[in-house]
């Protein structure tokens, strides 16, 4: 559809739009589309007296159907905006790129955080902090809110800014919308629990498949940025990768959470609630000092710098097509 330079140049230019606008109201964000069909497709497959080999089988269905919608859907849009005009199509392929990454929007909710921590307001904090984590919130201290944030922000730079600019460059604006399509599913039915262990189980290993070359990316991308960035340990990084990551239950998410921890010298993974029941987390980094409301700021440094990183390479490939 588009040229491997024109992808470079739309991919570019969609970060930016993202370090400037985030998820704005308007128009309505494609995720949030991509949401309201699963929950359809749910209520229309799924019945609590299936068998788990027939979950599976309606989960499979509902994977393949996401996938296949979003990408179309994202085909379609781009062909007919190009119909139009060019440069149109230019804009269209941009914005649907920025909708898949999220830099600004979780710097915006890590600091939701951090900003009432500051004040000493850990009810604000912990009302916050259960808006991005699963974990029950009301009774944690600074330390543990601290830790959530920071998990969730080294998570979220695989899932949502490597892993999508990764597909972008790949594929344009279809392939991004389609791994968007993969995350989604896998935050809304990739559960290991009684109601989605079954139904669920495509679209969660799917989303590790997608993952799996971009997270292996960010652990890099990470260890250089605790090199470029002053307080930070690059080989502490890259020792943590590889003593911790594995203990991670994902086969992905291991990697930038203990890539951060090691940067920073602080432990994360620990004790967890869910739904009143007690979950212990791998625990990830070595504990060379307590994590401080600080350590949200280091993190989100972090996520910006790897951004930093990737739209330099794009740069320089810019420079060497032009030059």
């Amino acid at each position: 559809m588009y040229s491997w330079q024109e992808i470079v140049i739309m991919t570019a230019a969609a970060i930016v739009v993202d370090w400037i606008l985030g998820d704005p109201n308007w128009p309505t964000h494609p995720v949030i589309h991509i949401g309201r069909w699963i929950r359809g497709i749910e209520k229309m497959l799924r019945r609590e007296s299936d068998s788990p080999g027939w979950l599976r089988a309606k989960g499979i269905m509902l994977t393949l159907s996401t996938l296949t919608v979003s990408f179309g859907t994202v085909m379609v849009l781009i062909l007919a905006a190009r119909s139009i005009h060019e440069w149109l199509g230019y804009a269209v392929c941009t914005w649907l790129i920025s909708t898949t990454i999220a830099i600004k929007g979780l710097k915006d909710a890590a600091y939701l955080v951090y900003r009432p921590l500051r004040k000493g307001e850990l009810t604000e904090a912990r009302k916050y902090t259960g808006y991005i984590v699963g974990r029950e919130t009301g009774e944690l201290g600074e330390e543990e809110l601290t830790r959530a944030v920071v998990e969730t922000v080294a998570e979220n730079i695989v899932d949502a800014v490597i892993s999508p600019l990764f597909y972008a460059l790949l594929g344009g604006a279809p392939l991004a919308m389609l791994y968007r399509a993969a995350n989604t599913m896998d935050s809304m039915v990739g559960y290991r629990n009684d109601r989605y262990r079954h139904f669920g189980w495509a679209s969660a290993r799917w989303d590790d498949v997608m993952n799996w070359i971009p997270a292996r990316l960010t652990g890099l991308l990470l260890i250089l940025v605790a090199l470029l960035q002053p307080g930070l340990s690059a080989k502490r990084s890259a020792a943590a990768i590889r003593r911790f990551a594995h203990l991670h239950p994902s086969p992905n998410s291991g990697i930038p959470e203990s890539a951060v921890a090691g940067a920073l010298g602080i432990e994360l993974g620990g004790l967890n609630v869910y739904g009143g029941a007690a979950s212990e987390r791998a625990r990830l980094g070595w504990p060379l000092r307590p994590r401080t409301q600080q350590d949200i700021v280091y993190a989100v440094r972090m996520l910006y710098g790897v951004s930093f990183v990737v739209m330099g390479g794009l740069l320089c490939v810019m420079l060497v097509w032009l030059f």
